[in-house]
Formats: structure tokens, sequence, C-alpha cells
């Protein structure tokens, strides 16, 4: 069995800058194979990031919702918990073969194509939108 040597470069800040989404990849990728010792299955991964956005949507929730924090939530990060949505999001890419730079690519010129005046023309989102009154339901 050979030793592995500790991933130091990916846990000292001094590494790390603004990176590409192929980059991330590359590096999650680089991660998993020298500390994670293999990607978990699809489906547990699946269930993951499931459980990852289930947290943001508690700290969201809190935050602008109106449920109140418990205080083992108040130590919670969104930016964190969020880092780990994308973590795992990655991994499946990975271990997928998904380009998730180029999925994205296209996922922006499809809604770009899609909604190019859909948004604009949607009165719920125009900067001073209706407000409803009892009068106009009728």
């Amino acid at each position: 069995m050979t030793a592995r040597l500790p991933f130091v470069w990916i846990l000292n800040p001094y590494n790390m800058k603004d990176i590409s989404i192929r980059e991330a990849q590359a590096q999650v990728d680089e991660w998993i194979r020298r500390v994670g010792v293999r990607y978990f299955s699809e489906l547990t991964n699946m269930a993951i990031l499931t459980e990852e956005v289930g947290e943001v949507a508690r700290i969201i929730s809190r935050t602008y919702g109106d449920q109140s924090f418990k205080k083992s939530d108040l130590d919670k990060d969104l930016g964190e918990e969020l880092a780990d949505v994308l973590f795992v999001t990655i991994c499946l890419a990975n271990q997928t073969g998904i380009n998730l730079e180029e999925a994205f690519r296209k996922g922006m010129e499809k809604r770009t194509t899609r909604d190019a005046t859909r948004h604009l023309e949607n009165k719920k989102l125009s900067p001073n939108p209706p407000t409803l009154s009892p009068e106009s339901d009728q």
C-alpha cells in the first residue's frame, strides 16, 4: 500500500484564488482521489445533495421566513452550506462525466433564448408590482 501525502495545498488559503468551474471540478477530483479515497456512489451523492439543500433551506427559512432559529442552528453559515451543495454537485458531475462549464454555458444560452422577453413581460416582476386588494379579486 502506498502512503498518501497530505493534501495541504487545497487547505492552504494562500492557494485559493478565483477559479473556473473546470478548475473546481479538477480540484474536487484531486481531493477525492487523495483524501476522500473514492467517490461515493451516485445514489449516495444524490442523497447527500438533498441533505445539503435541506440545510440551505433551513437557514433561508429562518433568516428570511417566519421560522426562528433553534440554538443548534445559530452557528450555521449560508455560504458554507451553499459551498457544500456546490461540492456535491461537482462530485456528481465528475462521476457522470459532465463538463459543468459547458453545461452551464448551454443552460444560459437556452434561458436567454427561451426567456428573452418572458420576464420583461411579467407584470409580477416589474419594479413596482401591483398590490392586490380585495376589490381586485372580483
